[in-house]
C-alpha cells in the first residue's frame, strides 16, 4: 500500500505540474490601467511553480485574428521574482514568445511584473488601444502561462485598477468592486482571453433583453464624449430586434449573457473582434449620429454577434486549438467569416439597421469588387484563407492582383448561392435559416466549442435536400476563374449592372474616407491627396502604364480634384479625345493618355426575371 500511495502521489504531481501545467492552482493577475492615457498598462502575476526549469509563454495565435498576432513587441519591463530575489530569465532563441526561468529550491510560486505598451497591434488591429477617455483591454496582451498547458485548465484570478471615475463593460463575471478596483471571479485562461474589457470616462449601458426573452443582452458604450453615446430610439429598437432575430435564426444561445462592447472614438484603432459572450467593437466617435458612418458600420455588431454561434460555438477543427501557441489552420474561414458576413448583412436588414435598398447596394458593391478581382485567376479563396497570416496586414497596393481577405466577401456570395439554391431545390420549403438552426442550434447553455470539418457542412446541407453540395462548394472555393460567383444574385432574381448613379455605400465611403472610387471606369481608387491606392490589372489606367502608389497631379491639364476627375469622366462620353492624366512617380512626372469614353460607373442590382428571393431572404423571421 505504501508503494501504491507513493506512485499515486507521483501521478498527482505529474498531473499538476506536467509540462508546467498548473491548472490545479490559480495564477493571480493584477492589471493597473491608470496609465492608459499614455498607452501603457502595468501587470503583476503570481504564478504557481516548483523548483527547477520553468518556461512561461505569451499568447501568440489569437482567436479571431486567425494568425500569430500576439503583440509580443509591446511586452516590456519584464522581471521575475522569487520572494524578494530577482530571477534571471532568458527568451527562447527560436520561439520569441517563450521565457525560461529557473525556480529556486523550496519556492512554490514566482512573481512576474511587466508593462504592455498599447500604441500598435493591441486589439487585433493596428492603432492605439487607449486615449485620454477610453481604453480597450484584451487579456492576451497582459498574461503569461505555463508552456504546453491547455488553456481550459489554467485558472486565473484577475483584477484591474481603473482610472479614477471610469466605468467599464465586460462579460467577465465580477466578484466585487471597491472604488476603482474590480476583482473578477476565477476563470480559465480560455474564458479570460475570450472576455475583453472596455472602460471610459463617458460610459452608457443599454439593456436589450425584455422580460422573458432569455439571457441578459447589454450594449456597453464608451466614448470620447457624451455626444458619442447618443444612440437613437430607432437604433435601440433595432438592436433589440437583432437579439430576437438571432434567437429565431439559431434556436439556441450558447452563452450565459452577452455584451456588445462598443467604443466610439477617433483616437483609438477601429476593429471588430468576436468572443463567445461578447464582441469588442470600435468605430469613429460620431458613428451613431452621422448618417454616412452609421450606414457603413451598420453590419458590424450583427456580424460579430453571429460569431457567437458561427466561429465560437461551431468552429473549424483547424482553429480549435488547445492553447494560444499551437498554429491555426484557416482552410474553412470561408465558412467561419464568409457565412458570418452573409448572415451579418442579412440581420442588419432584418433588425432594421439597414433598409432593403441599402442591402442591395452593399451586395452590388461587394459583387463588383470581386468581379474585377484580377487575382482570382491565380489564387482561389481557399488560399486567401490559408494565407491570412501574410495577407491581413498587407497594404492596398496591388491588392487586386495579390488578393486580400476575400474569404469574407466572396464567402458571403457563396452562401447567398447556397441559400437561393436551397430555396429553389425545395420550392421554398427550406433555406439557410434551416441550416443555421440545424448546424448552430442545439442546446442553450454556457459557452461550448463544437469543432467541425468540411464534411460536416456538406452533411447538414444534404440532410436538408439532396444535392452535390460538396462539388459546388469545392468548385467555388478551390477553382481559379475570371469572374466572381454571382449565381446567387441571378437565382435571387437580380443582376449586377453599372450606371452613372452613385452607389449608396460607395458614396458614403468616398465621403468618409475623402476618396474617389473610379475602379469601374478608369480602374483605380484615389485618395484626397491624389495617391492611387491600387490599379486594377487590365483596366484602362493599367493598360496605359499607371500603377498603385503613384500620385495624380492633373487631369486634362487642370490641377486634380475629385470634381475635376468626375467632370472629365462625364465629358468622356461626348468626345473621342483621350483623358490626359499627369502623374507623379516619386521624383518623376509623366502624362498618360487614356482612351476611355464610358463616363462614371457605379455598381447596382437591377431586377431581373424570376422570383425575388433576395426580398424573402432579408425578411424578418422573428415573431412580433
Amino acid at each position: 500500500m505504501r508503494r501504491f500511495a507513493w506512485i499515486l502521489l507521483i501521478l498527482v504531481d505529474l498531473l499538476i505540474f506536467r509540462s508546467g501545467n498548473a491548472f490545479a492552482q490559480k495564477i493571480t493577475l493584477t492589471v493597473d490601467l491608470t496609465d492608459a492615457s499614455r498607452n501603457i498598462f502595468h501587470e503583476r502575476l503570481v504564478i504557481p511553480a516548483k523548483p527547477g526549469p520553468m518556461t512561461l509563454v505569451y499568447p501568440k495565435w489569437i482567436p479571431g485574428n486567425h494568425r500569430p498576432s500576439g503583440p509580443i513587441a509591446n511586452l516590456v519591463g519584464i522581471k521575475f521574482y522569487a520572494g524578494s530575489s530577482d530571477l534571471v530569465w532568458e527568451r527562447d532563441p527560436i520561439d520569441m514568445y517563450a521565457f525560461h526561468v529557473n525556480v529556486p529550491p523550496g519556492v512554490q510560486q514566482i512573481e512576474a511584473s511587466m508593462d504592455t505598451t498599447t500604441t500598435t497591434d493591441s486589439a487585433g488591429s493596428t492603432g492605439a488601444a487607449a486615449s485620454s477617455n477610453v481604453l480597450d483591454l484584451n487579456w492576451n496582451q497582459v498574461v503569461l502561462y505555463p508552456q504546453n498547458a491547455n488553456s481550459d485548465e489554467v485558472q486565473f484570478v484577475a483584477s484591474v485598477h481603473l482610472p479614477s471615475g471610469w466605468e467599464f463593460g465586460s462579460a467577465l463575471p465580477v466578484a466585487r468592486t471597491s472604488g476603482d478596483t474590480v476583482d473578477f471571479s476565477p476563470v480559465s485562461l480560455t474564458t479570460l482571453v475570450d472576455s475583453p474589457l472596455i472602460a471610459g470616462s463617458h460610459y452608457r449601458k443599454i439593456e436589450l433583453t425584455g422580460a422573458g426573452e432569455g439571457p441578459l443582452h447589454v450594449i456597453d458604450l464608451v466614448s470620447e464624449s457624451d455626444a458619442g453615446l447618443a444612440m437613437s430610439p430607432a437604433d435601440r429598437t433595432a438592436y433589440h430586434n437583432l437579439v430576437l432575430e438571432t434567437g429565431a435564426l439559431f434556436g439556441a444561445r450558447h452563452y450565459n449573457q452577452y455584451h456588445f462592447l462598443y467604443t466610439l472614438s477617433d483616437q483609438v484603432s477601429h476593429h471588430g473582434l468576436e468572443h463567445h459572450e461578447s464582441s469588442d467593437n470600435s468605430v469613429a466617435e460620431h458613428t451613431l449620429i452621422d448618417s454616412g458612418l452609421h450606414l457603413l458600420e451598420a453590419d458590424l455588431l450583427p456580424h460579430e454577434f453571429v460569431h457567437s454561434w458561427n466561429g465560437k460555438y461551431r468552429r473549424p477543427a483547424g482553429l480549435a486549438t488547445r492553447n494560444y501557441q499551437e498554429p491555426m489552420v484557416g482552410d474553412l474561414l470561408w465558412v467561419y467569416e464568409g457565412l458570418t458576413q452573409y448572415l451579418g448583412d442579412i440581420l442588419a436588414v432584418r433588425s432594421g439597421l439597414r433598409s432593403a435598398e441599402e442591402y442591395r447596394e452593399d451586395l452590388a458593391a461587394t459583387a463588383a469588387v470581386l468581379d474585377h478581382r484580377a487575382g482570382r485567376t491565380w489564387r482561389p479563396i481557399e488560399d486567401t484563407a490559408r494565407s491570412v497570416q501574410i495577407l491581413r496586414l498587407a497594404g492596398s497596393g496591388w491588392q487586386n492582383w495579390r488578393r486580400g481577405l476575400d474569404y469574407y466577401s466572396e464567402g458571403s456570395l457563396i452562401w447567398l448561392e447556397v441559400d437561393t439554391k436551397l430555396r429553389q431545390q425545395t420550392n421554398g420549403r427550406k433555406s439557410l435559416n434551416d441550416f443555421c438552426r440545424a448546424f448552430h442550434g442545439g442546446q442553450s447553455g454556457p459557452p461550448l466549442v463544437v469543432p467541425y470539418r468540411f464534411d460536416d457542412v456538406v452533411k447538414t446541407l444534404t440532410d436538408l435536400t439532396a444535392y452535390d453540395w460538396a462539388a459546388l462548394l469545392k468548385n467555388r472555393t478551390t477553382a481559379t476563374v475570371q469572374h466572381a460567383p454571382l449565381e446567387g444574385i441571378g437565382t435571387g432574381g437580380w443582376k449586377l449592372v453599372y450606371t452613372e448613379k452613385p452607389n449608396l455605400l460607395i458614396q458614403a465611403a468616398e465621403r468618409e474616407r475623402k476618396s474617389l472610387n473610379a475602379n469601374y471606369s478608369l480602374g483605380f481608387g484615389v485618395s484626397d491627396g491624389g495617391v492611387l491606392d491600387d490599379v486594377i490589372p487590365g483596366s484602362p489606367a493599367y493598360t496605359a502604364g499607371i500603377g498603385p502608389g503613384m500620385r495624380l497631379v492633373a487631369v486634362n491639364g487642370r490641377r486634380w480634384s475629385k470634381d475635376v476627375l468626375r467632370e472629365a469622366l462625364r465629358a468622356s462620353k461626348n468626345t473621342e479625345t483621350p483623358i490626359e492624366l499627369l502623374v507623379e512617380n516619386r521624383d518623376f512626372f509623366k502624362t498618360y493618355s487614356i482612351s476611355y469614353h464610358e463616363g462614371e460607373k457605379y455598381p447596382h442590382l437591377e431586377r431581373a426575371e424570376g422570383d425575388d428571393l433576395l426580398d424573402k431572404i432579408i425578411a424578418p423571421i422573428a415573431k412580433p
